[in-house]
């Protein structure tokens, strides 16, 4: 396909990284068991479609996410394509990280919340609490020779709390730096984000010495804003963007979030602004298409929809 018409914008970057999100954020909140052949046959089709770095799965209780309770059953039907440092995957304590080892991983990230309740909620923790649990994970996985990814949630807005002041996540994201990881993911769980508050909130972190590139974004579309907001985003210099194939997603502790940027939509963005993501949009739309039929249901993204009728 020759479209979109390539017209560029002035900031735009020549390239950006993909973080793929559907194997993990996508899935964990589906309700049926997907059987874990049918998640390894996901993540070597986005891999085949050029997605470089992809997020797994999680090593989390079964009892905390069903969903993800074959993490190490995953890891060993993978192989060799599930390691190293473009394969990450969560670990929320130090247990986590012992399973996540032990299968050999490359690298982990860790899942904090820039409001209390959200940390309560999602890991029975007050933000403090959360940070002081991830310090050892973080540790031992830097000394493991690991790379070290640190999620923020509700940097925009929390269904329980409301606003959520720009210093208060700021503050959040630089003590979870701080610990060593090495990229830092920007949360927008319920989708509330617009593109004046995602500048607002990039320019702080920068003034607090969070460089922009180390910053990642992750932006749910649960009012139509996550394209809008990436868009502003590496205009202000971001370089990694968090999405999910056929805009799977969603939070099991956040009912108000729904799915994620849906994959497909970025990379036709990207396209049409000059801008290279080093995927196969034909595969990747082939591989939401599969996927769908899978879980029984059509794919949200509109991209998918309109290159498979």
């Amino acid at each position: 396909m020759e479209l979109p018409q390539v017209e560029s914008l002035p900031g735009m970057p020549e390239s950006i990284t993909i973080y793929e999100v559907g194997a993990r954020d996508g899935l964990q909140n589906e309700k049926a068991v997907v059987p874990t052949d049918v998640k390894a046959e996901f993540i070597r089709r986005l891999i085949d479609a050029g997605l470089q770095t992809v997020e797994l799965t999680s090593f989390v209780p079964p009892s905390w996410i069903p969903q993800l309770a074959d993490a190490t059953d995953l890891m060993s039907s993978l192989g060799d394509i599930g390691k190293g440092a473009t394969r990450p995957v969560l670990v929320p304590n130090e247990r986590g990280l012992d399973n996540a080892l032990a299968a050999g991983v490359g690298a982990v990230a860790v899942f904090g919340s820039a409001t209390e309740t959200f940390a309560r909620k999602n890991l029975n923790r007050s933000v403090d609490e959360s940070l002081q649990m991830f310090a050892p994970v973080v540790s031992r996985a830097k000394e493991a020779g690991l790379w070290v990814r640190g999620y923020v949630s509700m940097c925009f807005g929390d269904p329980w709390e409301g606003p959520v002041p720009i210093e208060q996540v700021v503050d959040v994201c630089r003590r979870l730096m701080d610990l060593g990881c090495d990229q830092l993911s920007l949360g927008d769980t319920i989708g509330v984000g617009t593109p004046g508050h995602v500048t607002a909130l990039l320019k702080a972190l920068n003034d607090k010495g969070v460089g922009t590139d180390r910053i990642g974004v992750h932006f749910h579309d649960t009012y139509g804003q996550a394209l809008s907001n990436t868009v502003t985003a590496l205009g202000h210099g971001v370089r990694v963007v968090d999405a999910s194939t056929g805009g799977l997603g969603g939070c099991p502790y956040a009912k108000s979030a729904t799915g994620n940027l849906a994959t497909e939509d970025l990379v036709w963005t990207c396209r049409g602004l000059g801008i290279e993501t080093g995927v196969d949009l034909d595969k990747l739309v082939e591989t939401s298409v599969w996927m769908a039929g899978k879980l029984g249901r059509p794919s949200p993204s509109r991209v998918v929809k309109a290159l498979a009728d």
